[in-house]
């Protein structure tokens, strides 16, 4: 079961992370509960408050990018 998400994103610092977590959130919850009805029943929210963000520092996106695309689900 996938319980976690890795995506590499270029998001402005003047913007914030937080903002593309929520939006990204958001979204999701709204088409999910859309498709899967039963769901505003059973659970009064999709996602957490919490996220872990974290950055790539020095490392050359050409390294990061092709670990992110082969990442396998176990």
């Amino acid at each position: 079961m996938l319980d976690h998400v890795q995506a590499l994103f270029d998001v402005d610092p003047q913007s914030g992370v937080h903002r593309v977590v929520k939006a990204m959130k958001g979204r999701s919850s709204r088409l999910l509960r859309e498709e899967f009805a039963y769901l505003h029943s059973r659970l009064p929210t999709l996602w957490t408050n919490s996220s872990f963000v974290s950055t790539m520092g020095g490392v050359p996106l050409g390294i990061v990018k092709p670990y992110i695309e082969n990442k396998k689900v176990v």
